[in-house]
C-alpha cells in the first residue's frame, strides 16, 4: 500500500501540458522529465529492518517545489511490496527465496514503469486471464527446475493441486474463496503416499509454491487481484533432527550393510559433518595430507562457500587407498530410495529404531561433537552454517543443564499403585 503524501500520477500526467522527454538512468529508475522542476520517477530500493533482513518498496518521486522562503521540498511517497531479503543468506533456501523475492520486485517495478507511461494502474488483458492455472503452474515449475530438491517439491505440490483443481480453471477464475479451499483440503484431507495426513511443515512448502505461482500472476497481469495478500500460509514447524547416540554409532559401525560403500561414506559423515551432496561429489584432490594432519579443501556445493575441513585419522583411514586427482573418492555412491531404503535395513540389524537417512549423519557429527566439549561456535564453523543459530539447534538438543534438572526431583516413595 503506498503511503499517505502521496500525488496520483494520473492527476500528475494529465496536470501538465509541457513536452514530456524520456530517461533511462539507471536498470531500476524511469523518469519523465516535465520542465526543469516536474520529474516523476519510480525506483526499486531496500531498507534495513531490526531483524537483520531488508525490506523491498517502490520509491515515487512526484517533482518538487519551492516555497516563500526558497527552500526545495521534494514529494516522495513509498509503496511496501511485502518482499523481503535475507542479508546473509545462510542456505540454498533463504538464496532461493532471495532470488525470487527480488525477482518479484523487478517485475513490479516493470509494471509500474508501463502503467506510469500509459497513465494508469491497471492494465487489463483478458487473454491472459483465460490461461490455465495449472498450465501456468507447470509453466512456472519448469522455469524453477535449478536443483533438484526445490524441483521435486514443486511437482508433490502440483499432484495435490490437481487433485483439488478442476482442469479447466482459469486464472481469472481463482479468488479468495479457492484459495482458501485449497489451504483447508492441504490441513485437513491431503494424504502422502501411505495414509497420514502432511507434515507441517510439507503443507507450509506446498501451499507456499501455489502462493508463488498467484503472486507471479498478478503482478504479470493475470490477475487482477491479489489474493494472495487475504490468506495467510502456514506457520512452519520445528523439525525433528534425528541422530545416533555414540553408541548407536558404534553398534552401526559392527553392523554389516549390504553396500560397503554407502556403510563407508555414511559413517564419515558422522565423523566430519559433509552433507551427501559434498561426499557424493568429493576427489582426492581435495582430500589433504599436512604433515600430521589432514584436510580436506572443497567448495560446498549448497552454499558455493569454500570450505577447509580438519578431518581425524580414522575418517582418513576410511577414505582407504588414494587415487588419482580427479578420481571420485566415494566410486558407486548412488542417491535414491534403494540406498535410502538400505540405510534404514542397516539400522534395524543394528538393532536402532530411529527414522535415520543419510543426511542423519550429519546431525550425528553435530552432536557427537558438543557431547565431546567442542563449543558451538567451532561446530557451527565446521558444519559450514554462515549464522550461530542454525547451530544452536544442536545445543538444544544436548543441553545438558535440561538433563540435571530432569534428575533433580528427589525420588519419591511410592506405594500401592
Amino acid at each position: 500500500m503506498v503511503t499517505s503524501k502521496r500525488l496520483t500520477l494520473e492527476k500528475g500526467i494529465s496536470g501538465l501540458n509541457a513536452p514530456i522527454s524520456t530517461s533511462f538512468s539507471s536498470h531500476n529508475q524511469f523518469s519523465l522529465t516535465f520542465d526543469k522542476q516536474q520529474v516523476m520517477k519510480i525506483s526499486l530500493k531496500k531498507r534495513k529492518l531490526t531483524s537483520g533482513r531488508y525490506s523491498l518498496y517502490l520509491e515515487y518521486y512526484n517533482g518538487y517545489s519551492i516555497d516563500n522562503k526558497g527552500k526545495t521540498i521534494h514529494d516522495r511517497s513509498f509503496e511496501y511490496l511485502q518482499l523481503y531479503l535475507h542479508q546473509n543468506p545462510s542456505n540454498a533456501a533463504e538464496k532461493t527465496e532471495n532470488k525470487e523475492s527480488l525477482q518479484l520486485a523487478k517485475n513490479i517495478l516493470t509494471l509500474k514503469k508501463a502503467a506510469l507511461i500509459k497513465g494508469k494502474f491497471n492494465i487489463e488483458d483478458n487473454n491472459k486471464g483465460k490461461v490455465l492455472l495449472l498450465d501456468y503452474y507447470n509453466k512456472l515449475k519448469e522455469d524453477r527446475n535449478e536443483s533438484k530438491g526445490n524441483y521435486d517439491n514443486w511437482e508433490a505440490a502440483l499432484k495435490h493441486l490437481e487433485r483439488y483443481c478442476p482442469a479447466h480453471l482459469s486464472l481469472k477464475e481463482v479468488d479468495e474463496k479457492f484459495l482458501k479451499g485449497f489451504k483447508k483440503y492441504l490441513d485437513k484431507k491431503a494424504l502422502t503416499n501411505g495414509d497420514t495426513l502432511l507434515s507441517q511443515n510439507t503443507k507450509y512448502t506446498y501451499f507456499n509454491k501455489l502462493r508463488a505461482v498467484l503472486r507471479e500472476a498478478y503482478v504479470g497481469g493475470y490477475l487482477n487481484v491479489d489474493v494472495v495478500k487475504s490468506v495467510k500460509g502456514f506457520t512452519q514447524g520445528e523439525s525433528t533432527r534425528e541422530y545416533l547416540t555414540h553408541s548407536e554409532l558404534q553398534a552401526l559401525s559392527e553392523t554389516t550393510c549390504k553396500h560397503a560403500v554407502l556403510k563407508q561414506a555414511f559413517i564419515f559423515s558422522c565423523l566430519t559433518g559433509l552433507r551427501w551432496s559434498d561426499i557424493n561429489k568429493l576427489k582426492w584432490s581435495e582430500v589433504r595430507e599436512e604433515e600430521e594432519n589432514y584436510r580436506i579443501i572443497f567448495r560446498q556445493k549448497k552454499t558455493d562457500g569454500i570450505e577447509y575441513l580438519y578431518i581425524s585419522q580414522q575418517a582418513r583411514d576410511l577414505l582407504g587407498e588414494r587415487g588419482g586427482n580427479n578420481d571420485k573418492v566415494f566410486k558407486g555412491l548412488k542417491y535414491g530410495a534403494h540406498f535410502n531404503a538400505e540405510i534404514l535395513k542397516w539400522c534395524m540389524r543394528a538393532g536402532i529404531s530411529k527414522h535415520i537417512t543419510f543426511h542423519s549423519a550429519r546431525h550425528t557429527n553435530a552432536v557427537l561433537l558438543l557431547e565431546n566439549g567442542a563449543d558451538i561456535y567451532t561446530v557451527s564453523k565446521r558444519l559450514g552454517h554462515k549464522e550461530i543459530r542454525t547451530t544452536q539447534i544442536y545445543a538444544k538438543i544436548i543441553d545438558t543443564k535440561m538433563k540435571e534438572a530432569a534428575n533433580s526431583i528427589p525420588a519419591l516413595k511410592i506405594s500401592n499403585i
